[in-house]
C-alpha cells in the first residue's frame, strides 16, 4: 500500500480537495463510491471535511468560499516548502493569488493562484498535516494534470515557479502533452496537456482517481448521480474515463493495473 508521513517534495502535488454547494450530499456519494471514512473538523475549521483511506488522509471535502458564484471543483495543491516564497514567484511570473498566504490552524500554511491561463490551484505548506497519506490505491488520488489553453505559456510559467522540468508525449499534433518533474528529478509527477485539442473552454486542473475495476467502478459512480464525459477508453497507462460528479465536480477514474492495448 503506497503510503507517505513526510511532507512532499516542492512542486509535487501533495493534496486534493473538493468544494461544494451541499457538503452532506458530497460525503455520502463519496463514501459509498470510494469507501472514504470522513470526518468531521474541528470548530473552527469551517465545515471542512477529511476523506481517509485506510487510515491515511486522502482528500478533503468543504463547502466553497465566499460568496460569488462558483462551479464545484476537485483542488489540486503543489507542495511548497515557503508558501510565502512560491507566492512571491507567482506573481513575480505573471499568475494571480485570490488572497495572500494563511495559516490553516496548526496543519500547515496555503493559497490559491492561477497561472497565467486561468486555471486555479492551491499550494500548501505543511505542518502538522503533511498532504496525502496514502495514493495509487483504489479510492486514492493518483496522477493531477492540467489542462491548458496556453500550453508553453503554462510550461513556462511552472518552470519559473517550481523548476519544473518535461518530457513530452504524443505526436505533437494530434496530442500535445507532457509530464513534469521536480528540479534534479527523472520521474515525473504529473502531466500538462494542451486543452485546446480537447475543445475545452477553459484551463483547469483534473485529478485522477484509481480504481480497482474501472468498468465495475464507472458503473457505480454513474448509480450514485454522476454523468459520464469520456471514455471508458484503454491506453497504455490503463484503462480510464472522466466523469462528472452529482454537484458537476470533474474528476478522472482510472485502473492503472489494466493496461490492455488500446483499440487500432
Amino acid at each position: 500500500m503506497p503510503t507517505r508521513d513526510s511532507a512532499w517534495p516542492q512542486g509535487t502535488p501533495c493534496w486534493v480537495d473538493l468544494q461544494v454547494d451541499d457538503v452532506a450530499k458530497a460525503r455520502q456519494f463519496y463514501s459509498e463510491l470510494f469507501g472514504w471514512e470522513i470526518f468531521d473538523g474541528p470548530d473552527d475549521a469551517g465545515g471542512y471535511l477529511m476523506a481517509m483511506l485506510k487510515g491515511k488522509p486522502a482528500a478533503g471535502i468543504g463547502p466553497k468560499f465566499g460568496d460569488a458564484p462558483m462551479p464545484s471543483v476537485w483542488t489540486t495543491y503543489l507542495a511548497a516548502d515557503s508558501a510565502d516564497d512560491i507566492a512571491e514567484k507567482i506573481g513575480a511570473a505573471g499568475g494571480m493569488l485570490f488572497g495572500p498566504p494563511f495559516d490553516v490552524l496548526d496543519v500547515g500554511r496555503m493559497f490559491v493562484a492561477t497561472d497565467p491561463a486561468g486555471a486555479p490551484f492551491g499550494v500548501w505548506e505543511s505542518k502538522a498535516h503533511t498532504g496525502a497519506g496514502i495514493y495509487n490505491e483504489h479510492g486514492a488520488y493518483t496522477w493531477n494534470e492540467l489542462h491548458t489553453l496556453q500550453y508553453e505559456e503554462s510550461r513556462e510559467f511552472f518552470t519559473k515557479v517550481f523548476g519544473w522540468t518535461y518530457t513530452d508525449m504524443g505526436d505533437g499534433v494530434n496530442m500535445i502533452y507532457s509530464t513534469f518533474a521536480n528540479p534534479g528529478a527523472e520521474e515525473g509527477v504529473g502531466g500538462i496537456a494542451d486543452a485546446k485539442l480537447f475543445g475545452e473552454p477553459a484551463s483547469y486542473w483534473l485529478t485522477w482517481f484509481h480504481v480497482d475495476g474501472l468498468d465495475a467502478s464507472l458503473e457505480k459512480a454513474i448509480a450514485l448521480g454522476s454523468s459520464k464525459m469520456m471514455g471508458p477508453d484503454a491506453t497504455p497507462f490503463g484503462r480510464m474515463a472522466v466523469v462528472a460528479g452529482p454537484q458537476g465536480e470533474v474528476f478522472g477514474l482510472i485502473d492503472g493495473n489494466d493496461k490492455s492495448a488500446p483499440p487500432q
